[in-house]
């Protein structure tokens, strides 16, 4: 039985058995997977995935089944399993299938040649940056992190209504990260790129980032404590959005755990700021014509100078919220339930280089990293309190380095104390960006 046989099979099934609407979701993937340890390949991993899930109306109900199964047997017991989760669910939300848009977006985030790079190549790259690190500088003594995952998957969303969508995509990933020693002290540096094509990995830069990194902060030491004029990075302040990301969520906003609900047409933030949600965006990672329940994509300011123009919607949640859905489904898998979640999600930039942003700023800090976003982030208050790195800035220029500080605040007051937003565009390995951004003044407590 070919795919194309199976899901049909699996609609007509779903049909005779009461099922009112069905949907196919299938995902495939193939992936690579290695680590370079001490000038030796580890972690060698290659294998490939399938999935499908189904989902129906019975009932006016919806029930979930998923199999990796592609056979007779799996039919009936897929249209049998949604019955009985619809029979189930406590969920009294009206939900559909969606019958699909007159229009679909081209997004072509595919590349075939990457799919072409021999594995030899890849583990080369690996031990060509270890390497090329060691020999920039006699502090590094190790490479503690330096792995390459390459990938290609593909989406499809077929329904009872005829729908029959497909998406592709592939992407290469690399991360380095170099420790140095001189005497007692200690001290990292990363780098880290996503590409569709191989020939931007560059062993030189990624070793040369690393090792710069590691080697200036190997005399980071804490600040005194107090209040200070900072610029948050872009390498930082994609990892600070994306735990609040959730708070623009249409879904959280109406389950209690955003802020946000019913703010839509309110200034929430400084008129420097412009959020967006592109899954149009050229290259991003996250982009894709169409959404997790069919609906065809569209790029959307979910905050406009300030203003908070729109939450995230599904289907559900906008029905709920009687406005139309922003093309924000999301499944966590083949398998998982539908729920909310940005596409390429970042703050628009400003004109300002980093460099501009630390001469308006004088004094104070740029932070270039925090830890410890789990315990130390509210998503439903904004409240955080962070471990931070970073370096002093003097006169408007680049200082000292500093580490063992922690920096807290309220992302909702954040938003609205952004002075000025960089020009540095950056999405450092996810859909996640930022550039630069001037935030005012933020607490610090250090020596």
């Amino acid at each position: 039985m070919t795919i194309e046989q199976f899901m049909q099979a699996l609609l007509d099934e779903a049909k005779r058995a009461g099922i009112e609407a069905a949907e196919i979701y299938m995902a495939t993937g193939d992936n690579f997977r290695a680590m370079c340890v001490q000038g030796q390949i580890a972690n060698y991993t290659v294998n490939a995935t399938r999935g499908l899930s189904l989902r129906g109306l019975y009932q006016r109900k919806m029930g979930y089944a998923a199999t990796e199964a592609f056979d007779e047997a799996a039919v009936s017991h897929l249209v049998e399993a949604v019955k009985e989760s619809a029979e189930l669910t406590e969920d009294e939300d009206v939900q559909e299938i969606y019958k699909g848009d007159e229009a679909y977006p081209k997004v072509d985030n595919y590349q075939s040649a990457l799919d072409q790079v021999e594995e030899s190549r890849k583990l080369d790259l690996l031990l060509d940056i270890e390497k090329k690190a060691k020999a920039l500088d006699e502090r590094i003594f190790q490479l503690n992190y330096n792995m390459i995952s390459t990938g290609s998957g593909e989406t499809r969303i077929v329904n009872s209504y005829g729908l029959n969508l497909s998406h592709r995509d592939n992407m290469a990933v690399c991360f380095v990260s170099a420790t140095a020693k001189e005497g007692e002290r200690v001290s990292t540096g990363a780098a880290f790129r996503v590409t569709r094509d191989f020939e931007e990995l560059d062993a030189d830069a990624l070793a040369k980032e690393a090792v710069d990194e590691a080697v200036f902060m190997l005399k980071a030491a804490p600040v005194p404590s107090g209040t200070y004029r900072a610029v948050i990075d872009a390498k930082c302040m994609p990892d600070l959005l994306g735990v609040f990301s959730r708070v623009f969520s249409a879904e959280n906003a109406q389950k209690g755990l955003s802020l946000l609900a019913g703010k839509e047409g309110e200034m929430i933030a400084s008129e420097a700021v412009t959020l967006m949600d592109d899954p149009l965006l050229p290259g991003g990672l996250a982009s894709q014509p169409f959404d997790a329940e069919g609906v065809a994509t569209f790029t959307k300011a979910v905050i406009e100078k300030g203003k908070l123009t729109t939450l995230l919607h599904n289907l559900k949640t906008a029905r709920k919220a009687g406005v139309k859905t922003t093309g924000n489904a999301a499944k966590a898998g083949y398998a998982g339930a539908v729920n909310v979640s940005p596409s390429n999600f970042f703050l628009a930039p400003g004109e300002k280089t980093l460099a501009e942003l630390m001469a308006d700023m004088g004094d104070g800090l740029v932070i270039t990293e925090v830890s410890g976003l789990h315990a130390g982030a509210n998503a439903i208050s904004g409240d955080f309190s962070l471990i931070a790195q970073g370096y002093t800035v003097k006169d408007g220029k680049k200082d000292q380095p500093v580490e063992q500080i922690t920096v807290a605040g309220n992302f909702y007051q954040l938003l609205k104390n952004i002075r000025a937003v960089g020009s540095d565009l950056l999405f450092p390995g996810s859909s996640i960006g930022s550039p630069s951004l001037d935030v005012g003044e933020i607490s610090v407590a250090g020596k």
